[in-house]
């Protein structure tokens, strides 16, 4: 029996691209003939699509091979972000993918879904598709993005790390061809650390332009709306301070900026400053500054890095993980343990929710994923550490007391699509029109343990049954179809049960919420509490002027 047909085959494709390469180094001009030597129909490719960070060279090099050469990829990309991403399977190099979070190219993917021009292996969680690359998904070529290299193939991630390693390790050490390119590459003593060994990298190449970051986690203060205010303050009462709650992650939103910036006002008036929100995992959004800045913030693990935060993350290294370059280590997939293990409260906001607490932001005419928010969203039975918000959600009597994770997901009641809440969520029509086994649900409702509206907050982890949950959810949803289920007497049982709270209950008046009380009212005032070491992006600098 042969043991190492893969050795094998990972020989023949390099001296297949021998002439291409002078070492480990590919030229720019010949990276698609490269591609064609090195790649077979039917691999599984990784390409890197990070929130952020992408690999946008090589993935505008692997969509001009020759079709006849290359077909059939099985493509795994976390975060499908650029057209050329799904080009791939419009050209019919690719007909399989496997991936997290499709954000803006989710409108697109749906309509290729139901066009049949791609077929979806599954949508992934984060960890679970790192997971995978380690059990049935693992790739036989890797192609990922990173700042700088020497000859050797050492890289240089730098600001910007998210899941490179992970990508590479999964691939370099299966005997798989682990491409990078890099924005400029230089001398073996110039890189300022050394992010991933060149023994994990087969061939680099520089791009003809360096790789393109957004920031795609900024939030304009100008642009939260009195509702989030609203929302943020019953937040912090009526659960953050209510449970305790120190360590904790935000997902992408105003409702999460609003509560950041309302620390340092709201939060100091009620005197919880050291109290609440030390310890954050989250990507570094500017608006969490002024609270860093306010002492709030004792550490943050990030995700990945941001536009414009490059200088403040480096100038705070108490507060974030730095190499001895001073620059951010931002980490993708151990950000995503630490979020599934490491935290007290996900807070994440949701397009759909139905009347049992499921969501999912896969709605009609759109296939966005879930990103990480099901880690976050979800409260593991491996957890063995305890702490006052954790034993909060737990059982209060019995040998085996336990705890779980607060999962708070928030939403206005309805906006102008119509009610947040449905009998049925979208996402079950489309997984079943996609031919999925199961539903694409972002976080299950019993994993939900709050859920906030701008009317109020219900305590799900208190109800006694679905029929209860749903009810409890109607008072929150006054004025929508799942609030005519439930009756004027039974909301205010509820609400004597604790099981509900309006803000009237936790003594705030809907009046106080007010964008004067915001620590920040714009980008540029973030700017300025900073000391000037964030710089505003571009495209938020044209909005504003």
């Amino acid at each position: 029996m042969i043991w190492d047909q893969e050795r094998r085959s990972k020989a023949e494709r390099m001296e297949k691209a021998a002439g291409y390469a002078r070492g480990k180094r590919v030229g720019t001009e010949e990276i698609v003939p490269f591609l064609e030597s090195v790649i077979r129909s039917g691999d599984r490719v990784v390409l890197e699509g990070c929130n952020q960070k992408q690999a946008a060279f090589l993935a505008g090099a692997l969509k001009e091979v020759n079709q006849g050469k290359v077909h059939d990829l099985n493509m795994i990309i976390p975060s499908i972000s650029r057209d050329e991403h799904l080009d791939l399977f419009d050209r019919g190099i690719a007909s399989e993918i496997n991936f997290s979070f499709a954000g803006v190219q989710s409108r697109r993917l749906a309509e290729m879904v139901a066009e049949n021009t791609v077929k979806i292996g599954a949508i992934h969680t984060y960890l679970e598709l790192y997971g995978r690359l380690y059990v049935d998904l693992t790739p036989n070529v890797c192609l990922i993005a990173a700042d700088k290299a020497d000859s050797n193939g050492n890289l240089y991630t730098g600001y910007n790390t998210e899941e490179t390693p992970i990508l590479a390790e999964a691939a370099a050490f299966k005997n798989g061809i682990v491409v990078a390119q890099v924005n400029e590459i230089v001398g073996e003593d110039d890189l300022p650390r050394v992010d991933i060994p060149g023994g994990w990298v087969d061939y680099i190449v520089k791009a003809d332009e360096p790789y393109p970051m957004e920031p795609l986690f900024t939030r304009d203060p100008a642009r939260i709306q009195e509702a989030h205010i609203l929302m943020g303050m019953m937040t912090i009462k009526g659960i953050y301070a209510k449970h305790g709650v120190k360590s904790l992650n935000h997902g992408i939103g105003y409702n999460g900026a609003a509560i950041e910036l309302l620390l340092p006002t709201f939060g100091d008036y009620l005197g919880l400053k050291g109290k609440i929100c030390t310890n954050w995992v989250l990507n570094p959004h500017p608006t969490l500054i002024p609270a860093v800045e306010a002492g709030w913030v004792k550490q943050v693990c990030a995700f990945g890095g941001e536009l414009g935060m490059e200088r403040y993350t480096a100038a705070r290294p108490d507060i974030f993980f730095t190499g001895k370059d001073g620059m951010l280590r931002s980490n993708r997939a151990a950000a995503q343990v630490a979020g599934l293990y490491g935290i007290d409260l996900f807070l994440g906001g949701t397009l759909q929710m139905d009347y049992e607490g499921n969501s999912s932001t896969v709605t009609g005419g759109r296939l966005s994923g879930f990103g990480g928010a099901p880690n976050m969203g979800n409260s593991t039975g491996g957890r063995r550490h305890t702490t006052k918000a954790w034993r909060d959600m737990g059982p209060l009597t019995g040998s085996m007391a336990s705890g779980r994770k607060l999962v708070v997901q928030m939403t206005k009641s309805q906006s102008k699509y119509g009610p947040a809440f449905v009998p049925e969520l979208d996402a079950v029509k489309i997984g079943r029109k996609a031919g999925m086994d199961a539903a694409p649900v972002m976080v299950y409702g019993e994993d939900v343990t709050h859920v906030v509206t701008e009317q109020g907050i219900a305590y799900l982890y208190q109800a006694q049954n679905a029929e209860e949950r749903t009810k409890m959810l109607g008072c929150i949803a006054q004025g929508t179809p799942v609030g005519s289920m439930v009756g004027i007497g039974e909301i205010e049982q509820l609400r004597r049960e604790g099981k509900v709270a309006y803000p009237q209950d936790l003594a705030i008046s809907p009046d106080a919420a007010k964008r004067e009380l915001l620590a920040a009212n714009s980008l540029e005032e973030i700017a300025d509490l900073s000391g000037g070491l964030y710089r505003v992006p571009e495209q938020f600098r044209k909005q504003s002027e």
